[in-house]
């Protein structure tokens, strides 16, 4: 991981990312502030929930990732930080940190099985997919971003293979910490993590 990757993942604010125009399975990334708020807070287990699943069910589907998952996976590698400060007296938190644990498994086999096939290099930097011509409209369009979809190249090859690699970087800057985390319950979950690393 380079210098300058891992400080922009590091340093990254929600309000840096156009969540509305980046794709994800079922549209756009428009609501994602909205469940990284309430997966930070940590204070209700419904709405945790709900908003889990509008983010994992839009970040992946079918092994397939999405122009708003590696950002996504900078979120949510830091929620899972301060669910696992909290998870001791919260068992919202509690109930986060595993099923965060069990994503991020998951998204890095899809790197994984991704990189092992063939592909383009990945774009130089990760701030490189918010560049203008990466983005897709201001105002969102269902029809017209499903002509858009039709198109022989909706990615190109190596901003769709950015991805995937840059998913993965999202949770590498992260590898110390969860290599210092003294929870013995997660041991083996963050193990796992740490495998596909």
């Amino acid at each position: 991981m380079t210098e300058e990757n891992k400080t922009y993942i590091m340093n990254l604010t929600v309000a840096d990312v156009p969540w509305h125009r980046l794709t994800t399975a079922y549209g756009r990334g428009t609501d994602f502030p909205t469940h990284f708020k309430t997966l930070w807070e940590m204070d209700d287990l419904d709405a945790v929930k709900s908003a889990l699943y509008e983010l994992t069910t839009n970040m992946e589907h079918q092994s397939t990732l999405w122009h708003a998952t590696p950002f996504g996976m900078v979120f949510l590698t830091r929620i899972l930080m301060e669910a696992f400060e909290k998870e001791e007296a919260n068992c919202v938190a509690h109930f986060l940190a595993d099923e965060l644990l069990d994503f991020m498994t998951f998204i890095l086999q899809c790197f994984h099985d991704g990189d092992e096939m063939e592909h383009a290099d990945p774009l130089p930097f990760f701030f490189d997919m918010l560049k203008e011509e990466y983005l897709w409209s201001e105002e969102y369009d269902e029809e017209e971003d499903e002509m858009r979809y039709e198109e022989d190249e909706v990615f190109p090859d190596d901003l769709f293979y950015s991805f995937y690699y840059y998913s993965w970087q999202a949770v590498l800057a992260y590898k110390d910490k969860l290599e210092q985390c003294q929870l013995v319950e997660y041991a083996p979950k963050i193990a796992k993590v740490l495998a596909e690393l």
